[in-house]
């Protein structure tokens, strides 16, 4: 009897610790859970963030992103679970009958099926990316060149009425196309929170059409690796409703006094009727400011430049 009760006290004490065990196992994965679920949560908001979209073109972006994470993830943990299955089913078990059917199945038609159905999604809503077919309301030429954004804002004849630099102004659900391009080396132009980006080719005007549905703040970004400033290549983006935005290029046309200062340094004055882009005023000045410093004081690479140009203008005088 002494020994029976050895024995169930051992059995007792091997459940209670299968149970603690197994909580424990429950806590971990609940808290990994947690903190993942933060984690992918904090990481969809800001300014440069392609999963917190402002327009039609990255709201497909993020949509077609979160259909490829949800599908890796779910073949990921069928991965894990044949792994699993293989390790726990034991040695005495009798092996597969036809593993060739594991082999086909596993390794050849779900990926397959797989990629071939992402790959018709996305040639599906790739006209919404790109615009394609949408009517366009306004059109701003965006001229590339290290390390400044300028942008012009056409009428409806093709004639400049407004100008700013490392500042980006946009009238709120209204399709714009930007004709993009570059005069010195490749960029390319950026806007995570509207859509996708395109290059900036010297020579050559590539065509983008965005809309912002809502305001916030915002930033673009050259995205094309261009010399010692790239990563300060960066403009402000202010979403302002149609009529402030109207006001916005008027007290920045093309003529009107302070024009110049407005250009060299890209300021974004504030504007009492422009209350509509919210955070992202805030955003554009210091962007603004940013690129007024850039341009302010010479940069050592042209300090280079200049010191090449003067060696070799004297090497060519002294030349017979």
């Amino acid at each position: 009897m002494a020994a029976g009760r050895r024995r169930g006290g051992a059995i007792d004490g091997t459940r209670e610790r299968t149970i603690r065990h197994r909580d424990w196992h429950r806590w971990t994965r609940g808290a990994f859970a947690t903190a993942g679920a933060a984690a992918l949560c904090a990481c969809t908001a800001g300014p440069q963030s392609t999963l917190d979209p402002a327009g039609p073109a990255a709201a497909q972006i993020a949509q077609t992103w979160w259909l490829m994470f949800w599908t890796a993830a779910a073949i990921w943990t069928l991965v894990l679970g044949l792994l699993l299955y293989a390790l726990l089913r034991g040695h005495n078990t009798r092996a597969l009958a036809r593993p060739q059917r594991l082999i086909v199945g596993g390794g050849l038609l779900l990926p397959a099926v797989a990629l071939a159905a992402l790959l018709v999604y996305g040639t599906v809503t790739s006209g919404r990316v790109t615009g394609l077919g949408e009517t366009v309301d306004a059109v701003i030429e965006v001229e590339a060149r290290r390390w400044v954004w300028e942008f012009r804002y056409l009428d409806g004849d093709g004639g400049v009425r407004a100008t700013s630099t490392d500042a980006l102004a946009l009238p709120r659900g209204r399709m714009v196309e930007f004709r993009i391009t570059s005069v010195d080396v490749i960029h390319s132009f950026w806007i995570p929170r509207l859509g996708g980006k395109i290059d900036a080719l010297p020579g050559r005007v590539n065509r983008l059409r965005l809309r912002a549905d809502r305001a916030g703040p915002m930033r673009g970004q050259c995205a094309e690796f261009c010399g010692l400033e790239h990563a300060h290549m960066d403009f402000a983006v202010r979403v302002l409703e149609p009529d402030a935005w109207e006001s916005w290029l008027a007290a920045r046309s093309v003529g009107a006094p302070g024009d110049a200062e407005r250009a060299g340094g890209g300021q974004i004055d504030p504007d009492p009727a422009a209350g509509a882009g919210g955070d992202s005023d805030a955003n554009a000045d210091t962007g603004d400011e940013a690129g007024a410093g850039r341009d302010s004081g010479p940069h050592p690479a042209a300090g280079m430049r200049g010191d090449a140009g003067a060696e070799a203008e004297t090497a060519q005088s002294a030349a017979p």
